[in-house]
């Protein structure tokens, strides 16, 4: 890729002027869930291509976002070599970074070049991601209107009393005049139980305290993913013995039937 050129918030600027909406589209992606493969960049802009066409102009565009340093790829694949750029896991390179900062008006600290994340991260993060492509999916079939997703750290939110409540996720989906608002805890079964216990009763908390969530809405419900049958009867189990009103709180699935169970509560 040759070397890395300091990036003025100037060149940015400049480079931003020249991207296509395309281009703007993934940077924002990327930005919303941190990390992103190939393939799930491939699901959320490519879809409408066919064939060896689609798979070369993803190609070439995530290419010419590397070379410009919108963004970066991170040391570890998806699916060994043979997947080519749809196996690479992409993060916000540094002028990627320097953009969402100006465009997000957010403060201008030193901009870090992304280092290679350790698998846990990994995992997780590709985990949150893909149910935000889920999501993007399920809308587009018309299942539901996915009206907001943002993963960490965009998903916190702030208590009255001024503590962080910190959720992996947070969505809104949408049908006809209705809204639903999820809190996602992603979880990997990485986590002992207790230590997933007192992450949940922190809601409960809120709950009974009668607390608001983002932006003062009302308090969101509390999806629960997990990995696996195994883990899914280890948490149904925690979850009975958390006090109410964590019934109608909370609800567990696998992460791979998180959006069907979002779908079927909008529309119950």
């Amino acid at each position: 890729m040759g070397e890395r050129r300091r990036m003025t918030g100037a060149a940015v600027r400049r480079i931003a002027a020249e991207l296509s909406e395309r281009d703007r589209a993934i940077l924002a992606d990327v930005a919303r869930v941190r990390v992103l493969t190939g393939k799930q960049v491939d699901r959320l802009h490519f879809a409408g291509l066919q064939g060896v066409h689609r798979d070369r102009t993803r190609r070439a565009v995530l290419e010419r976002l590397v070379g410009l340093q919108l963004l970066t790829p991170l040391e570890r694949r998806i699916g060994g070599t043979r997947a080519g750029s749809s196996g690479l896991v992409f993060a916000l390179g540094p002028a990627g970074q320097r953009l969402h900062a100006i465009e997000e008006d957010a403060a201008r600290g030193r901009i870090r070049q992304p280092g290679t994340p350790t698998p846990r991260f990994m995992i997780h993060n590709l985990a949150v991601a893909e149910l935000y492509v889920s999501l993007v999916e399920a809308s587009r079939t018309g299942a539901c209107t996915l009206v907001d997703y943002c993963a960490v750290p965009m998903s916190y939110w702030r208590t009255s009393e001024g503590g962080w409540i910190k959720p992996d996720a947070y969505a809104v989906v949408g049908t006809g005049d209705v809204e639903d608002s999820w809190a996602i805890e992603v979880d990997n079964a990485t986590e002992s139980l207790p230590t997933l216990r007192r992450k949940l009763l922190v809601y409960v908390g809120l709950a009974k305290n009668e607390e608001c969530g983002p932006d003062g809405g009302p308090l969101p419900r509390v999806l629960v993913t997990v990995p696996d049958e195994r883990r899914y009867t280890a948490v149904q189990s925690l979850l009975r013995t958390l006090p109410d009103p964590a019934e109608a709180l909370f609800a567990l699935t696998m992460h791979d039937r998180a959006v069907p169970l979002i779908v079927r509560v909008l529309r119950e």
